[in-house]
């Protein structure tokens, strides 16, 4: 099965993953989050469904801010033969609550899902929520990460790693606790001497914000504007920690790119924290516990090799691509018509 994941109107360009993930591009979209569907599978990425292939029969509609253009590609795609899933492209439980906060657009979600061949929820919180707005069949997947490709190892000697990396960066949206967590973490780079890097992506807003949190100038390095991916995650992989408070129950990227280097990631309630960071992550945590499992983790390095060694291990089983490729065939395979 090569699935097509289709994202109604969006701005990325067709993506075609026959080689897989490929390897690391400085232009191209990386295969995480719905780009990791498609890649999983050896599919493609549209963003018109009459992009889309005959032949090419299971297809996944990603969901957004313009959900009439999710459901007219739906409705062509079912006409058209297709077995047809659904799954939110931003699934976070405060981004899906602001996207269905008119009732127009909650009355529009719930023809969709009654209209669709099955869901695919990318957070164990949304089964009951896919399941309670009418879709008939509803499967937790975690959205893949190309382990098995050692062309997305980004991972650097441990001997060779210094400082904290902060995963999260918008301080605009207050369930990624994006300030709590600089705060918290200026005191654990303090005590220790580590440098704590973080991205700065708001221009002067966040310079000013930064500027007041009261590091020590040696202790805190600001990473001005977006990198390209490769870049991003080259620079996160030369940290001995990737540090986070999100709560915004996300699918869990910050995770998965600390995976993907191989650097441990403390903190975040995102689905790939609780599933291959189980003893790090911040579910059931607060912020004083986080703060003394980091600081174990840099006072005890190689500890973090066991934990990556387990992380690693759990992610084979449960968000590798070829883990998710036949969980996917599978759940295909049972709705289709």
């Amino acid at each position: 099965m090569k699935l097509a994941v289709l994202n109604p109107g969006g701005k990325d360009p067709r993506q075609d993953f026959a080689d897989g993930p490929g390897a690391p591009d400085e232009r191209a979209h990386p295969p995480v989050s719905g780009h990791g569907f498609a890649a999983c599978t050896n599919g493609t990425f549209f963003r018109k469904d009459q992009e889309i292939p005959a032949d090419q029969k299971e297809a996944l509609v990603l969901l957004r801010h313009d959900l009439k253009a999710s459901r007219q590609a739906m409705v062509e795609l079912r006409g058209e033969g297709k077995t047809v899933a659904i799954a939110w492209k931003e699934a976070g439980a405060q981004q899906i609550a602001e996207q269905l906060s008119k009732p127009a657009a909650l009355q529009l979600f719930q023809e969709i899902c009654q209209r669709a061949d099955g869901a695919i929820a990318t957070t164990p919180d949304l089964v009951p929520f896919f399941t309670a707005a009418g879709v008939r069949h509803v499967e937790f997947i975690p959205t893949p990460y190309p382990l098995e490709d050692s062309r997305w190892n980004f991972a650097t000697p441990i001997e060779e790693r210094r400082g904290i990396f902060v995963g999260t960066r918008e301080f605009k949206v207050s369930s990624r606790n994006h300030l709590a967590a600089l705060l918290v973490v200026r005191q654990l780079a303090a005590s220790m001497f580590e440098t704590v890097t973080v991205i700065n992506d708001d221009g002067w807003r966040g310079r000013r914000l930064l500027a007041r949190l009261g590091y020590d100038e040696r202790l805190l390095k600001v990473i001005e504007g977006r990198l390209s991916y490769p870049r991003y995650m080259k620079l996160l992989a030369r940290h001995k920690l990737v540090w986070q408070l999100d709560g915004s129950g996300v699918p869990g990227q910050v995770a998965g790119d600390a995976l993907l280097a191989r650097v441990p990631c403390v903190g975040g309630n995102g689905t790939t924290e609780r599933l291959v960071f189980p003893d790090l992550c911040g579910h059931g945590r607060d912020a004083e516990q986080l703060f003394d499992i980091a600081a174990r983790l840099l006072e005890h390095p190689h500890d973090c090799e066991a934990v990556i060694q387990r992380a690693e291990e759990i992610a084979k089983d449960k968000l590798a691509f070829a883990a998710v490729a036949k969980r996917l065939e599978t759940f295909f395979g049972r709705i289709g018509r």
